[in-house]
């Protein structure tokens, strides 16, 4: 294993950790920031990290998309993500993991 990624391990645990703390967030709050650190992972971005909704949804193994819908947009109203819609199918949407939320006192 590359010395790179035993960096990025830490920082998912990190991530996991602060998400985990957060008496707000449930479990499909918890299961859609997993497929999206995991995401982040396979592409090797900290915090811009390309995302499409099938992929989330199929990693998080939420399979409605009104639950989708729901969740995504409450982690956005919370602030620990930050969402860029691509309407161009050949672009994938971004999602930005915010830092701001994550060092707030939660």
């Amino acid at each position: 294993m590359k010395k790179n990624n035993i960096f990025r391990e830490k920082d998912i645990m990190h991530y996991l950790s602060r998400y985990c703390d957060d008496p707000k967030l449930n479990v499909w709050h918890l299961s859609i920031l997993t497929a999206i650190l995991a995401l982040g992972y396979r592409q090797g971005e900290r915090r811009r990290i390309k995302v499409s909704r099938s992929k989330i949804m199929q990693l998080s193994h939420v399979h409605t998309l009104p639950t989708y819908h729901k969740y995504f947009k409450h982690l956005q109203d919370l602030g620990y993500i930050k969402y860029t819609p691509s309407y161009d199918p050949g672009y994938k949407s971004e999602v930005k993991l915010c830092k701001k939320r994550l060092s707030q006192n939660i």
